[in-house]
């Protein structure tokens, strides 16, 4: 048998012990997540989980059937599908791909199976379980006190934390879908930002320029949320192979220094072919 060093570039799946990630590893299948791609409809089953990589999926919840407001953002730091870990296999919210990228999919069947007998498995998944039920509690007051423009920063923080990347391509229609107002509530957000040098936006391309200027400027949910993250992903009893588990990216530039949750590491284990 050869032994080959293989990346693990989502975090969740990344602090488990190598034993346990091989144990994973037969049932996982790497997918193509693509913008605008709906993995889960609420009411309907999850048939597959999803430990995005470099993709970005949003959470929405829908009212009246049809107007969606967006309540979390799942990148490499977590999973998709967590409510089979609490024994319902239906979703609660939908789950839009915002960001393209790739993933790691598995059945449902296969994943309660693994999680039934892994017990660092069912450790991690609780506790970003517990993260992600801060990150929409705290979305959800967000979006009823803060301006739009503290929300839209916040908003930019988190998803370039996630895509570990400065720039992005979001239209005002989607991000109006995303923080629940009008498209002439984003444009004004937007032209704010730009008009403090915070970020270029432009026929949806979105660069943010000046990182910390960006975080000066969003509510402190963006901040709440990321130190409920790594208090829980850096806590001194974690095991696996990091030393530090982060989401985030790593920038450069007089104005756009490294931001405060650097680039995930990518972590190698070793497995049996």
């Amino acid at each position: 048998m050869a032994t080959n060093r293989i990346t693990i570039a989502n975090n969740l799946l990344a602090t488990l012990p190598h034993k346990d990630y091989k144990l994973l590893l037969p049932g996982l299948k790497p997918v193509e997540l693509t913008f605008g791609e709906i993995l889960y409809e609420p009411g309907a089953p999850i048939r597959h989980v999803y430990f995005p990589n470099d993709s970005l999926v949003s959470l929405l919840t829908l009212v009246e059937g049809h107007l969606a407001l967006e309540v979390g953002l799942v990148g490499r730091e977590g999973m998709l599908g967590i409510s089979l870990a609490l024994g319902v296999n239906t979703s609660p919210v939908r789950a839009l791909v915002q960001g393209s990228g790739t993933a790691l999919r598995m059945t449902s069947a296969r994943f309660l199976q693994d999680f039934r007998r892994s017990l660092p498995l069912q450790r991690e998944i609780y506790r970003y379980t517990h993260v992600l039920m801060a990150q929409v509690t705290q979305t959800a007051a967000c979006n009823r006190f803060h301006v739009v423009e503290a929300r839209l920063a916040r908003w930019l923080l988190m998803t370039s934390d996630r895509l570990s990347s400065n720039e992005f391509h979001l239209t005002q229609e989607f991000l109006a879908h995303m923080l629940g107002v009008r498209r002439v509530g984003v444009t004004k957000a937007a032209s704010a930002l730009q008009r403090h040098q915070l970020i270029s936006y432009s026929r949806g391309n979105i660069r943010i320029l000046d990182r910390k200027g960006l975080e000066a400027a969003s509510c402190s949910c963006y901040e709440m949320v990321r130190d409920m993250h790594e208090r829980v992903a850096n806590r001194p009893e974690r095991h696996g192979n990091q030393r530090k588990t982060r989401i985030g990216v790593t920038a450069s530039g007089p104005n756009n220094r490294p931001g405060p949750l650097s680039r995930a590491p990518q972590v190698t284990a070793d497995a049996v072919t």
